[in-house]
């Protein structure tokens, strides 16, 4: 099983041996070149899962994957936002790396099951014998939507033991065992990027191209640092805090007034233009070109092995929002497009759409486009 250091695995770890299994733990190393850093944590993370190792009465392999992420979701990270889209590379480590590197490695081992600390679940279905990705119990961690491209081959090997708890239950159980890191913090932000500013991280790797930010009615507001610094929906870092609508911006703002949207309202970022290297914002959060109810996926994944038929069912734009209403106008191995009941804000290209039928997950694809207006004024 992934021993990552963190609590959740730990736990997982405990509740497995407790059930009779064989137990190894293996540390992934999927990052070299900052072990010095103050943010990359994965020393310290690796002596915290020989802790863990030592006291449940296990053993620990230390293996290094930081090449095959480098090769197989690194690269991919780096492309998807030169090319101004906003990628989720946890997504895409899950599925290379952890599901699919580590598997082969446990399997080489002679492992019979991979288990991981995903707050997901597994379940076979009984009528159709194929196994489904269910959302895991606790609706505030929920993972399944990180977890979306696990195909057939790789869930009838996986256990997700904590899916079957809450937060709150694994922390007691971790404190009640005697866990050395029972209160240690969980971790955020993207793996390889740990704790350090996003955009000083990509600073080693993408240069910089400064454009105009114009507002929507073309007004200049700034300069942006380059479009790849940026994405949909976002309101700090863009150094137009004081900028007040006037003008023609004002009488659009003026116009949104029944939305409470004022002229001191914050901007966000609702539009990138890489051909004229324009970075568009509006004011308000409210404002129509944040708002989509129709969008286009590709490179689709389908947890059962292919795509679920047209109809009713829900999805998630982005990780952490509710399960919003939605009709799958058409799917197939490579796209599918929906519609939405309601519109959803700053749908962002680069992201994932992951669709449900109540808990279970059916798979999903990257965002490529949205029915927002394409033309600014």
């Amino acid at each position: 099983m992934g021993l990552s250091g963190g609590v959740d695995s730990a736990v997982t770890a405990y509740l497995l041996k407790q059930q009779g299994h064989e137990v190894i733990g293996i540390f992934m190393k999927n990052w070299e070149g900052d072990d010095d850093d103050a943010f990359c944590s994965s020393n310290i993370d690796f002596v915290d899962a020989a802790a863990v190792a030592d006291v449940i009465g296990i053993e620990l392999e230390h293996v290094n994957f930081a090449a095959d992420y480098k090769d197989r979701v690194f690269a991919e990270f780096l492309r998807e936002y030169q090319a101004g889209r906003t990628p989720n590379p946890d997504i895409l480590c899950n599925a290379e790396i952890k599901f699919k590197a580590f598997l082969d490695h446990a399997m080489r081992l002679g492992a019979e099951k991979m288990a991981t600390g995903h707050y997901a679940r597994v379940r076979q279905n009984g009528r159709t014998q194929r196994f489904e990705l269910l959302k895991g119990l606790d609706p505030a961690k929920d993972q399944s939507y990180f977890l979306h491209r696990l195909n057939q081959a790789q869930l009838s090997k996986t256990l997700f033991p904590v899916g079957e708890l809450q937060k709150t239950e694994v922390r007691r159980l971790a404190d009640e065992i005697g866990l050395p890191n029972a209160k240690k913090k969980d971790s955020t932000g993207i793996c390889f990027i740990g704790e350090r500013p996003f955009r000083d991280f990509l600073n080693r790797y993408i240069a910089k191209a400064p454009g105009p930010i114009k507002s929507d009615k073309g007004r200049v507001l700034g300069e942006h640092v380059g479009l790849s610094f940026y994405t949909l929906g976002q309101r700090s870092g863009l150094g137009i805090g004081g900028v007040k609508a006037k003008g023609a911006d004002l009488k659009a703002v003026q116009a949104l007034g029944q939305r409470g949207v004022g002229a001191h309202e914050p901007w966000f970022v609702a539009r990138k233009d890489m051909d004229s290297n324009t970075l568009w914002a509006v004011q308000g959060h409210d404002h129509p070109w944040l708002q989509s109810t129709e969008l286009s996926a590709q490179d689709c994944s389908w947890v059962s092995g292919g795509p679920p038929a047209p109809g009713p069912m829900a999805a998630k734009t982005r990780y952490r929002q509710a399960d919003a209403p939605c009709a799958l106008l058409a799917s197939s191995s490579t796209g599918c497009q929906l519609v939405f009941s309601e519109a959803q804000w700053a749908v962002t290209p680069g992201q994932s759409a992951v669709l449900y039928d109540g808990e279970v997950c059916l798979g999903g694809g990257v965002i490529a486009s949205s029915n927002v207006q394409n033309t600014p004024n």
